[in-house]
């Protein structure tokens, strides 16, 4: 790779936190399918006794939720500290 095209720290941050937004989205919308099919494992299908399985995945995704959420952040302030400041 020559020299004007090899990537720079803040080139590579920016390029986990473009990773980590998709993955953000994806994680909220497992989230909102969770969450529906543990209405009905606690509702209409509650005679088999596993809306509780169903709710620890609710929780363990909602937890990666978060965390993908506070490594974006933290990144993100990463990445506007590497900035250079603005010429007066």
């Amino acid at each position: 790779m020559s020299d004007e095209h090899a990537k720079t720290p803040a080139d590579h941050i920016g390029n986990t936190v473009a990773q980590l937004k998709e993955m953000r989205h994806y994680s909220k919308n497992n989230v909102e399918t969770l969450t529906a099919e543990w209405l009905l494992f606690d509702g209409e299908l509650s005679k088999l006794k596993l809306a509780d399985k169903i709710a620890d995945l609710m929780d363990r995704q909602g937890q990666l939720h978060e965390a993908l959420e506070a490594a974006i952040t933290d990144l993100e302030d990463v990445l506007e500290k590497m900035q250079p400041e603005p010429e007066e």
